[in-house]
């Protein structure tokens, strides 16, 4: 039987999107394999939360490592817990693995494929690297300071070792797979597996039939949403400016769900304003994902340009399930703006757009058969391109193929 082991540092009962979606893949995997999850005893929004270091949840095995807890809000703080996070899985791993298993490493926290691939090579492991995102590019791009050129040029280079030395490198996207390229990866190793939406429940919801639209008061707006983290990658001004030119429409409402150090930022610029069209709630708990995604009638998301091939929204997936239209505010010509052209399921407009952006919003508002198409436009496109059922067969059968070249490896040194 095939041993597989994940490393990240957010795993089940964490909200996060990387952890949902390790989640359901890891649960999907144990049925016929042993999954082994290395992870933290973090939560993403709260640091202090006590997890324990071991249990076992729907067949899979979970160890949470032991790491310092300053949390997501300072960047130096977030180094220390790196770094612990660093040394601790490296001797769990070589504690840990045996020949002829397959290590499954995503990026948070970053380079971590660097650790996996001393690794897996000290103890006869497979590597297979899970690209949410790359660094160190990302944080040159979001402008994070103090990182040298020399070092800089050192993480990059160690990086792309290991990218070269792991059996494959999954890319959730076709700009970010083209980087890897860039990188001299063989293009035999890199395979792009879309993320998913790990509710399967997620469908198109009629606005009536939304218990959150009379929870919160919102029964007789139209909605503009935006779900999940608003951090250092997203453009958080330009929806903000929307809202002040569309203050005076009272029948609209900005509703933004989640939490990050952008969220934080754009309700100090909401208050300071004093701006009554603009309500945040929290995350909202997985079992109420299909209502929270479904409640918006047009959905938000953003991606600073300079991060084009970087990171891939991967909020989108659960917009399409829903069947709702996406305003995306980044590269037009980027990624998900060919997404929406080509699927006819939103529209794209530049950071700092503001007026596009607000008319955008205002011309649906009073066009219900556009914002229909629209939205049954996004629901084809999840149901023939982004089913997670397709995402996690192309995970299977890759992660099989790791085990089974081990085993012919294994026969071939006898």
């Amino acid at each position: 039987m095939i041993t597989v082991t994940f490393i990240n540092r957010y795993y089940r009962p964490d909200h996060s999107a990387t952890a949902q979606i390790l989640t359901d893949l890891a649960e999907h995997l144990a049925a016929g394999m042993q999954v082994r999850i290395v992870t933290s005893r973090q939560s993403y929004s709260d640091s202090k939360l006590q997890l324990p270091p071991t249990e076992t949840l729907s067949n899979v095995h979970i160890v949470r490592l032991w790491g310092s807890r300053f949390g997501r809000d300072r960047l130096a703080g977030r180094a220390c817990d790196y770094l612990s996070f660093y040394v601790s899985c490296f001797f769990y791993l070589l504690f840990a693995l045996r020949r002829g298993e397959v290590v499954v490493a995503k990026t948070d926290p970053p380079l971590i494929s660097i650790i996996a691939e001393l690794a897996a090579k000290a103890r006869g492991a497979t590597l297979i690297n899970w690209l949410q995102d790359l660094f160190p590019e990302v944080a040159q791009a979001i402008g994070i300071r103090g990182i040298p050129p020399l070092v800089f040029r050192a993480l990059t280079k160690w990086r792309d070792r290991a990218l070269r030395m792991a059996f494959a490198n999954v890319a959730i996207g076709e700009r970010m797979a083209t980087r890897l390229r860039v990188a001299e990866c063989s293009p035999q190793k890199i395979h792009v597996i879309p993320n998913w939406v790990i509710q399967r429940d997620i469908r198109p919801l009629a606005p009536a039939l939304n218990p959150l639209r009379n929870d919160w008061q919102l029964q007789s707006k139209f909605i503009i949403g935006y779900s999940g983290n608003l951090g250092r990658a997203h453009d958080y001004r330009t929806m903000f400016e929307a809202a002040v030119i569309l203050e005076h429409k009272t029948e609209i409402a900005f509703v933004f769900i989640g939490d990050g150090a952008g969220m934080q930022e754009l309700k100090l610029l909401v208050t300071a304003r004093g701006l009554r069209n603009v309500y945040f709630k929290p995350y909202q708990p997985i079992d109420k994902l299909a209502f929270s995604l479904t409640l918006p009638d047009l959905h938000l998301a953003t991606l600073e340009p300079a991060l084009e091939g970087l990171i891939v929204p991967s909020k989108l997936y659960g917009i399409l399930a829903a069947g709702r239209p996406t305003l995306f505010i980044g590269a037009v010509d980027g990624e998900i703006g060919e997404l929406l052209r080509a699927n006819n399921c939103g529209y794209a407009v530049a950071p700092g757009d503001s007026i596009t952006l607000a008319n955008h919003i205002q011309r649906l508002s009073l066009a219900p058969d556009e914002l229909e198409l629209l939205g049954n436009a996004a629901e084809r496109a999840h149901r023939t391109q982004f089913r997670a059922e397709v995402a996690i067969a192309h995970w299977q059968q890759l992660i099989e193929s790791a085990g089974r070249t081990n085993v012919l490896r294994g026969e071939a040194s006898c």
